[in-house]
């Protein structure tokens, strides 16, 4: 690992520890100031970030090929951690003793077994080891990487709440159809991603003042991110969530990688730096938008903190360790 990508790592622990030590303060101790860090993130950050990503992407010339690469095994995998649980779930509980929560949980531990942090650490990487060529394939996965793991993930999540909000109170089927797509479909993260996607497709111009506007919102999501994970951190801590953190990292960091080098490399035939790039993404550590999107559902927000924290120390020795795999190849 380079000096640089040991400097970012440590950047990220400062300012996590930063949000840690506020979290241990009486003005900012309690759950109070975690929520309302999250809702601001979810709520007014993330859509501007993700509203301008798909309004101003050029999506005639982005990679197909090695976007295929990465979010065909990565997709794939979300629904197998999903699946999995839902398995477990089903098997655990009946129906109608789900809460809304507990039948969000699979899609939130799909979340924080399969989304990276492309941003705070994958980009840094990419940039110190690949230069330019490697990062205009990042910044390809980045554009996409949000956009395509929430929207699937959110679908998942809704349908299993309104599944059971179904058991629980009753309704026409037709009824809880109708919430479910409305619910999807008016959500922090499917509206903006579906009104920049028209945005783009309809050709219409982003008005400087627009664009800035975003610009400047959207900045905001990374370092609001570290200090919500480190407010939960404080407010939650690790004990007793050591095993489930351990296990999405393990899932997140080696398996997920391995299964994205396996289809790229001999089913799709990749090779080359577009297959280390990708192949590295896959095993960067969990981000920050796993933990929002467990607080968004109320669900797996300690064990989502846990699995960021875990991961992230994780990464300075497993990093090293993928880029010797990839260098045999």
């Amino acid at each position: 690992m380079t000096l640089d990508i040991f400097f970012k790592l440590l950047v990220l622990v400062a300012v996590v520890g930063a949000g840690w030590y506020a979290g241990r303060t009486p003005l900012m101790s309690g759950p109070e100031p975690v929520n309302a860090v999250s809702t601001l993130a979810f709520y007014l950050l993330i859509p501007a970030l993700l509203f301008r990503s798909m309004a101003t992407v050029d999506l005639a010339h982005l990679p197909w090929s090695t976007l295929l690469a990465f979010f065909g095994p990565t997709s794939a995998w979300v629904l197998v951690v999903y699946g999995l649980h839902r398995w477990r779930q089903a098997k655990r509980y009946a129906a109608p003793m789900l809460t809304e929560a507990d039948a969000a949980m699979p899609a939130a531990r799909s979340m924080m077994s399969s989304f990276g942090n492309t941003l705070q650490v994958g980009l840094p990487l990419v940039a110190s080891l690949f230069g330019d060529e490697g990062l205009a394939i990042h910044v390809a996965i980045i554009s996409l990487h949000a956009l395509t793991l929430l929207t699937m993930a959110t679908v998942l999540a809704e349908v299993d709440t309104a599944r059971a909000r179904h058991a629980q109170v009753g309704g026409g089927l037709w009824i809880t159809v109708k919430q479910t797509v409305r619910n999807t479909l008016i959500h922090p993260v499917i509206l903006p991603v579906v009104a920049g996607l028209s945005w783009n497709l309809l050709g219409l111009p982003m008005p400087q003042p627009l664009d800035e506007a975003l610009k400047l919102l959207a900045s905001g999501v990374v370092p609001l991110c570290l200090v919500m994970i480190g407010l939960s951190l404080a407010l939650y801590g690790i004990e007793g969530y050591a095993r489930v953190a351990l296990a999405c990292t393990v899932g997140k960091m080696i398996v997920m990688p391995a299964i994205v080098l396996v289809v790229a490399h001999w089913g799709l035939g990749l090779s080359g730096l577009p297959l280390t790039v990708i192949v590295l993404v896959a095993s960067l550590p969990t981000g920050s938008n796993a933990l929002l999107f467990a607080q968004r559902y109320g669900t797996q927000v300690p064990q989502a903190t846990a699995t960021i924290v875990v991961g992230t120390v994780a990464f300075a020795a497993l990093a090293p360790l993928w880029l010797q795999v990839l260098s045999l190849l």
